[in-house]
């Protein structure tokens, strides 16, 4: 074993040495050059320079191909249209040099398949796996590189030879496995697009069954089920190809798709492997659902838009329907804002929206120091980010912190128990200022309550083109190129009101905003200052981001309430109980304190 690991351990540094330059190869770059890379920066460049060159046509496309991995930069956007004013260049067909060909070749798949180009789509669909898996082959290989241990520095790592091997291939083999979520991503995106290999199988089923190659149709339905056993759709439809070949041949010889079948079954092993190893090296690890289904928008795929669904279902062939996000409730708005002080200052149709409210004084100039100083005594780094410390931007730091922290750091004596109960008075304070002013009629509930900061870091904000938050929407999948937002999992599907409640504007940058579903044209901002609170419909209607922060620290109580008492927040819940048991001891004390001799 040591041999053959010495062995290939010499054969990749000749190798490198040969053919990459050896130890001072501009390969050999460091992570934040590696970093700017992915994020395109260099094409950022690109565009001035070609600018300042008058090649403008070559200034559009790097503006183009930078504006794809970074959605968010507003500035970039105005760039391109700038360039497109320009003679001439309104005509040029916007490239992106980056493109990945997996991708590009999916895309042109879909299209030919819901034009009902079968033919076409086939074509593209089988050149897509093929590029599918090279991509993927270049990734698993990239993962051999160098990596960093993140449970502990090599200053204090002291494992023996066979851990050390162990964590580092463990590092390796983790990697490798998530090359499935790393290949489904695009540019610019943080999720992968769902269901992305399966969806493949899923799409030429059909596509071979509507050209009469029912042999490859039932081959690739069978390499659907094993990404999905219990997919009832497809088991029908490879009952019904089946049925089509029993007078020929016997259907039960006709196996999955090669190609699938081994990937599924390298994924399973590395599976489980990456389980035992976890228990035996004592370091946890859950394996993700790396193909997920979502009913509507997969079910919609599996048979294309302009078929004829009664015929479709004569034949005996599944079609699902699509479900759109819509709002299931009367819109309304303009009720009472219950307290005094309250200043209203826009609605929905001043904020060019739909179910948007601002409103001012909120919090007085006191509550909003107050709230402030205890903000900085339970705040942790990345509470509430799954301990991320930048989660949204590496250029801001993130803290928060919960209701029932608040309460428990105050019970404890570590903050003023007042100001503690200041938190979750005025979270309920919004609470019922939202369920008002929207004129629910059914109660309102916590989803998640949050006390959070983002401040600028020192020396990271030069020439910064990305966002505090990148623009999203509460309870549904944003999807900009399809103008649509796909209300499933990941997504916090059962919000449908949200509310951000600010503390301060001793900062700079920090803008709130709206947008269109294209997650580009801004239709409101928003400029955050003491008690001042914004409020809206979670859904798809309300996309919206925050500028970056680039001086100085914002705060913000961030509040997401749920007409479905079943999605109650369970610290809310507990905070309840805490404020219930204090109210108690407080009424006790006040009860002792009562001289006997008075009652008479």
């Amino acid at each position: 074993f040591f041999r053959a690991l010495l062995e290939r351990a010499g054969c990749h540094r000749r190798c490198q040495d040969q053919r990459l330059g050896g130890p001072e190869s501009p390969h050999r770059a460091s992570e934040d050059v590696r970093s700017d890379f992915q994020r395109r920066v260099p094409y950022n460049y690109l565009q001035r320079a070609y600018l300042k060159l008058d090649q403008v046509e070559e200034a559009v496309q790097a503006a183009h191909t930078f504006f794809m991995a970074n959605p968010e930069h507003m500035e970039m956007q105005q760039n391109i249209e700038n360039y497109r004013t320009m003679a001439g260049v309104e005509s040029f067909q916007l490239v992106d040099r980056e493109a990945k060909p997996h991708l590009e070749s999916y895309s042109a798949a879909v299209k030919h398949y819901e034009a009902d180009d079968f033919e076409e789509a086939i074509k593209y669909f089988e050149k897509a796996l093929r590029e599918y898996f090279n991509e993927d082959m270049e990734c698993r290989a990239l993962c051999e590189g160098p990596h960093r241990f993140e449970e502990y520095e090599y200053l204090v790592y002291k494992a023996g030879l066979y851990e050390t091997i162990a964590d580092h291939y463990m590092q390796v083999l983790v990697c490798q496995h998530e090359c499935v979520r790393e290949v489904a991503t695009r540019p610019g995106r943080l999720s992968p697009i769902e269901n992305f290999l399966p969806l493949h199988y899923d799409y030429l089923q059909f596509a071979y069954y509507r050209v009469g190659e029912y042999v490859k149709a039932l081959e690739c339905a069978k390499a659907y089920v094993l990404f999905h056993a219990d997919d009832e759709d497809v088991l029908d439809n490879v009952d019904y190809y089946e049925s089509l070949l029993e007078d020929s041949m016997d259907p039960a010889s006709i196996e999955a798709r090669e190609d699938a079948a081994m990937f599924v079954k390298r994924h399973k092993l590395e599976a489980e492997l990456i389980k035992s190893a976890a228990e035996g090296l004592g370091f946890s690890y859950t394996e993700p659902n790396y193909w997920i289904r979502y009913g509507g928008r997969q079910d919609e795929n599996r048979v294309p838009s302009g078929v004829n669904v009664e015929e479709a279902e004569v034949h005996g062939l599944s079609v699902g329907k699509k479900s759109s996000p819509k709002i299931d409730r009367d819109l309304t708005e303009g009720g009472p804002l219950l307290y005094e002080n309250i200043t209203f200052v826009y609605n929905s149709e001043q904020l060019n929206g739909t179910q948007r409210v601002l409103l001012d004084n909120v919090l007085s100039e006191e509550q909003c120091r107050e709230l402030h100083s205890v903000a900085r005594g339970i705040m942790l780094v990345g509470d509430g980010y799954r301990g991320k410390t930048s989660p949204h931007t590496p250029n801001e730091k993130f803290e928060g912190a919960t209701v029932l922290k608040a309460l428990k750091f105050g019970y404890e004596g570590r903050v003023p128990l007042k100001s503690a109960r200041l938190f979750y008075d005025v979270s309920e304070k919004a609470r019922k200022i939202v369920e008002s002013y929207f004129m629910l009629n059914s109660t309102l509930y916590f989803s998640y309550t949050h006390l959070v900061c983002r401040t600028a870091l020192s020396g990271q904000q030069d020439r910064r083109n990305d966002l505090s938050h990148p623009i999203h929407a509460d309870n549904c999948l944003l999807d900009p190129e399809a103008n649509e937002c796909w209300k499933e999992p990941p997504a916090y599907t059962f919000r449908d009101y949200s509310a951000l409640l600010y503390m301060n504007d001793d900062f700079e940058g920090g803008e709130f905003i709206f947008t269109e579903m294209d997650a580009k044209t801004v239709t409101a901002s928003i400029k955050p200052k003491c008690g001042r609170m914004v409020s809206f419909s979670s859904g798809g209607e309300n996309p919206h981001g925050v500028k970056a922060v680039t001086k100085g620290q914002r705060c913000a109580v961030a509040l997401w309430f749920t007409l479905d008492p079943l999605y109650r927040e369970l610290e809310r819940i507990k905070a309840d109980e805490v404020i219930a048991i204090l109210d108690q001891e407080q009424q006790g004390k006040h009860e002792l304190s009562i001289n006997p001799k008075d009652e008479l």
